[in-house]
């Protein structure tokens, strides 16, 4: 029981690392994404799969979570760097500065790409019933219930940039969270 403690102190006491979001041009999250690796930076690029249909055949394409939008940590020193990037429009700012975005966020989107459940873009919303994940990959994740008549979803959002995506999951895997 004590290690766990230590451990759990131990992780506390790394800072992690700062989110802000990058503003790309149409359709070019992925090579900004390919750009900034390159230039050294880590990168988030979140993608959701799907099946695209044409007149003559049927494929499963990857697109982006947050169209227009990809994720990158420590811009600080570096922002010059992050703007004269090909296909980057711009860093997220408040009052001229880079916004960072919350930690917590970043991670429970991460963990939801990374689940076995399906991921899609879903509609920003701001009311809802608070839900915390108990169960599964997910365990620990906070987020809205929303229903339908065929399928249970949680929303993530990054309130920044007013964008949700939503992984399909079982309603019994949730429970109420309690307000922070």
């Amino acid at each position: 029981m004590e290690t766990l403690e230590f451990e759990a102190l131990k992780r506390a006491d790394i800072p992690s690392p700062q989110w802000f979001a990058v503003h790309t041009r149409y359709q070019h999250e992925q090579q900004v994404n390919e750009h900034l690796g390159r230039k050294g930076f880590e990168t988030f690029y979140p993608t959701c799969s799907r099946w695209q249909q044409w007149s003559d055949r049927k494929k499963k394409v990857s697109q982006a979570l947050f169209p227009g939008y990809l994720f990158v940590t420590e811009i600080t020193n570096r922002r010059l760097q992050v703007v004269e990037t090909p296909g980057v429009c711009g860093i997220v700012s408040v009052a001229g500065a880079p916004a960072p975005i919350p930690t917590t966020e970043i991670e429970a989107i991460r963990r939801a790409v990374t689940s076995p459940y399906p991921v899609e873009a879903h509609s920003y919303l701001n009311s809802g019933d608070q839900v915390r994940v108990v169960e599964g990959p997910l365990v620990g994740v906070n987020g809205i219930l929303v229903r339908n008549e065929k399928s249970t979803r949680l929303v993530l959002s990054v309130g920044l940039l007013g964008r949700s995506v939503a992984v399909e999951l079982d309603a019994q895997s949730v429970a109420r969270a309690l307000p922070e």
